[in-house]
């Protein structure tokens, strides 16, 4: 791999030839797909006010052979976009290794992370766990969906479809946008995301002024190789669902979904979900990333998944032992007969890592 030390860059400070190099990595890697992976991110996070610094790598002639986009605090390193990215890891060609070492300098005493895809082998030693993350084959629409989703993904469909039908009964005209530009919706969708946190005990994610900067910019941003993608579901006048995500090429990233309350009984996080894949192919989407997690929806919508890692890189044993510790805890309760009423002590031991 690298020959020479890597160096840290300030996002703002890369040149045209970082960024090229970038965007050939990832052509020739098919697992960096994900928007997550793309320069815009990246770029976006570091210009809503959370600096973003890359480490860069490179082999004996000079060449960029790697690039690790992360936020530093104090001595501690984690992958751009925490605790939001659902996709992490260095960007670099298919196969290679990795110069986890290389991070452990200049007064850096650890990397955390916690949605690592499987990019390097040289990670393997330092992650801990690892996690489902399901997504959904779009591919043909919502006929080539039917024909890979599960019984239950198949009857979640069908029931979403008949409540859309109930919904424009009783409430007004179904109205789908997949792909708007709405300041207004957006901060409804913020509104109603951290309600959705307050009630169950999670942390708040928009607790941070630069997270809804960063919303807003990504909306803002438009294009098929990089944008922010804002799709509402209206009955009559009235939001039934939306959600914000990020889409890179032919993949679309699950983020903030959102839904009335009031209209949980229509299930409208599915009627929303069918709309997005009935409209992938004119979107261009073949892909839908949910993120990790064993939200009920995601386990019967999803065709396939992938693994992803939690772990640190530390040469701390102490370091090391408190987080197996934490982890043990969390398992111990998710596995706990009492689980359902220990889900806000979980959501705490995990928010304490962050």
């Amino acid at each position: 791999m690298a020959r020479t030390p890597m160096e840290a860059l300030a996002f703002d400070r890369l040149t045209d030839a970082h960024l090229d190099a970038w965007h050939k990595l990832r052509d020739v890697n098919p697992m960096l797909d994900s928007p997550y992976f793309h320069p815009g991110f990246a770029k976006a996070v570091h210009d809503s006010g959370r600096a973003v610094q890359v480490y860069v790598g490179r082999g004996e002639t000079g060449e960029i052979e790697s690039l690790f986009p992360v936020q530093r605090e104090g001595a501690l390193l984690r992958p751009v976009g925490w605790p939001g990215a659902d996709f992490q890891g260095p960007i670099l060609a298919p196969g290679a290794q990795y110069p986890i070492a290389g991070l452990l300098t200049g007064g850096v005493s650890a990397l955390e992370f916690d949605h690592l895809l499987p990019l390097a082998g040289d990670f393997e030693e330092w992650t801990e766990t690892t996690r489902p993350s399901p997504f959904v084959d779009t591919t043909g629409g919502l006929e080539g969906y039917l024909s890979r989703a599960s019984k239950s993904g198949k009857d979640n469909m069908g029931q979403a479809r008949r409540r859309a039908n109930k919904a424009e009964r009783e409430i007004g005209p179904i109205r789908f946008e997949a792909d708007v530009v709405d300041d207004a919706a957006l901060a409804e969708v913020i509104r109603l995301k951290r309600d959705q946190y307050a009630a169950t005990g999670a942390r708040d994610y928009f607790a941070e002024p630069d997270r809804e900067r960063l919303l807003r910019s990504l909306l803002h941003t438009r294009g098929t190789e990089f944008a922010g993608i804002l799709s509402t579901l209206y009955a009559g006048d009235q939001l039934l669902a939306a959600h914000f995500g990020i889409r890179s090429g032919a993949v679309l990233h699950w983020w903030f979904p959102v839904y009335d309350p009031s209209r949980a009984g229509l299930a409208p996080g599915w009627m929303l979900l069918r709309e997005l894949v009935m409209a992938a192919p004119a979107l261009g989407f073949t892909r839908i990333d949910l993120g990790r997690g064993d939200d009920e929806y995601k386990r019967r919508a999803k065709t396939g998944e992938t693994l992803v890692g939690q772990g640190i890189v530390t040469r701390s044993n102490v370091r090391r032992a408190v987080r197996r510790a934490r982890e043990s805890l969390v398992a111990a309760a998710k596995a706990s007969p009492l689980g359902p009423h220990l889900r806000r002590v979980v959501r705490r031991l995990r928010a304490a890592k962050r």
